[in-house]
């Protein structure tokens, strides 16, 4: 019989092995102990603490858990910190309510181009906006916790790390406990990177934020040098430019947000211009210096060297995967330079499982895609998994990507250069804002949607939009790519008349056809 200590062990653990001497139990007890992935007991006789434990409660995390548990599974979700993580405390909802209130303050400030008079004057309450950051980030944590009770999720609160493959140590205050668990799903997320520029020193009392510092700004500064011109840079830059601040941005690359498709960051720049922020793109800060009132930059761009003075230096380039301290190799995870390693098919698709078949990796931890709603689906498919032991594949061909300045930006799909490098043969379709009734009504006319298409067939590979609600109206791309879509059936979609959603429908219509009904 091949294997007969496996077998042996599978039929004891289900009782199916009749009458065994002494000898036999304790050869069968030694194999299990060796292979517990063989054993198929779960908290329901005792063997586990929970069917399920998840590692950081952020947008991957604490869905992951949430979903677990409405799958049917037993489920404790460790946090560090704050439930929500990043996105929540310090990320996505805090840097949005400051973009919502810089827009709205804009907004007053030009409300007579559209016929209202404001009377007065008319400023900005710094300690009122940071106030309502506070309230709505303390809601929404609230919330989160809630649902946790709602649906049978214990939080346990410390820092988790691996004794074994099927056990975690939790921290806190000095105190200690051990949670075992038949399957785990990481989800520590990232924190945010410090760059290596001579004599710059961090730290908010050294007048040098990063992205968690800005969300809670102490006070609206005089002057900001933004090193980074990517989503975070891009952001915090409207912000502190609405709200007065002498602004300057330096990015490396030759056009801002460079992830995006290059038409889009050139669109972006004028916008900022307008707004008054100086951007230096093909730029790198070499150096700073401290002067009594901030900071004395020196930045290298295409025309030569600059001198730069600052009060603030706001840091938001890049995010690092949070690995330290969790003993992977403890529970045979392997890891690779950007984070945690999980096993992907030839196309990219993932069940989010690592080299250790009971534990998942989802989110910024595995520095894949660092978006919050990247990670809300990982941590879905990796619940799934979990639960179900099933292979459900978590597909990245249409991730919506969003930067909430003002005009707002997103894509989804291929830019046209990837999509040329790719190999296919392309079509592109592009309408601006400017034409649009409903962006005239508005007085939001900057900007434009742009389609990428394969030019035979017409399927839609990407799209690509700068202007009012571009991150509302991105998700018509991503449905289009996910199922598939061509040309010829999206021209055929009604859009409703007026809104801003006319400009797909004639960029849909030049890539078809070379010409919209409203292009000149």
């Amino acid at each position: 019989m091949e294997n007969p200590p496996v077998s042996l062990a599978r039929m004891a653990a289900t009782k199916t092995v009749p009458k065994l001497n002494a000898g036999a139990h304790s050869l069968i007890q030694a194999i299990q102990e060796m292979n517990p992935e063989e054993d198929p007991q779960t908290m329901s006789n005792g063997k586990f603490d929970a069917d399920v434990v998840v590692i950081g409660a952020g947008p991957g995390g604490y869905v992951a858990a949430i979903k677990a548990a409405q799958l049917g599974a037993s489920v404790i979700c460790i946090e560090k910190e704050y439930l929500g993580g990043t996105c929540l405390n310090v990320g996505c909802i805090p840097s949005k309510v400051w973009l919502a209130s810089v827009e709205r303050y804009q907004h007053v400030l030009h409300a007579k181009d559209l016929g209202v008079i404001v009377e007065g004057k008319v400023k900005p309450d710094h300690e009122a906006m940071l106030a309502r950051v506070d309230k709505i980030v303390k809601t929404q944590r609230g919330g989160v916790d809630m649902l946790f009770k709602k649906n049978g999720v214990k939080h346990v609160q410390g820092f988790a790390s691996f004794v074994d493959p099927h056990t975690i140590e939790v921290e806190k205050d000095g105190k200690k406990e051990k949670i075992t668990g038949k399957t785990f799903i990481v989800a520590g997320g990232s924190s945010v990177m410090e760059l290596d520029i001579p004599g710059l020193k961090y730290g908010k009392e050294n007048n040098v934020w990063t992205s968690d510092d800005a969300v809670f700004m102490p006070k609206v500064p005089e002057s900001v040098l933004v090193i980074g011109g990517g989503a975070v840079g891009v952001e915090f830059a409207y912000v502190l430019a609405g709200l007065g601040a002498k602004t300057t941005v330096v990015e490396m690359m030759p056009n801002l947000i460079p992830m995006f498709e290059e038409e889009l960051g050139v669109e972006l720049g004028r916008s900022f211009k307008k707004l008054g922020v100086d951007v230096l793109t093909g730029a790198m800060m070499e150096k700073a210096e401290r002067t009594k009132s901030g900071w004395k930059c020196t930045v290298k761009t295409p025309t030569g060297t600059q001198t730069i003075e600052a009060e603030i230096v706001l840091v938001g380039v890049g995010r690092k995967a949070n690995v330290d301290g969790l003993k992977l190799d403890k529970a045979g995870v392997k890891t690779h330079k950007r984070g945690i390693e999980v096993l992907a098919e030839a196309d990219g698709r993932s069940e989010m499982r690592t080299h250790a078949k009971h534990i998942f990796a989802i989110g910024d931890v595995i520095g894949k895609i660092q978006l919050a709603h990247v990670a809300s689906m990982e941590g879905i498919v990796a619940a799934h998994n979990a639960v179900q032991g099933g292979n459900k594949l978590m597909d990245y061909k249409a991730v919506p990507n969003c930067v909430y300045t003002v005009p707002e930006v997103a894509s989804v799909g291929m830019t046209q250069r990837e999509a040329e490098s790719a190999g296919y043969e392309v079509t592109t379709g592009k309408y601006m804002f400017r034409a649009n009734g409903k962006a005239m009504a508005i007085a939001e006319q900057d900007g434009f949607v742009k389609v990428v298409a394969e030019k035979k067939y017409g399927e839609i590979l990407g799209m690509h939009i700068i202007g009012p609600h571009a991150t509302d109206l991105i998700h018509e791309g991503v449905a289009a790519i996910k199922l598939e879509g061509t040309l010829d059936y999206m021209c055929d979609m009604i859009h409703a008349h007026p809104t801003l959603a006319e400009p797909i429908l004639e960029a849909y219509e030049q890539a078809a056809h070379g010409k919209g009904v409203h292009s000149l």
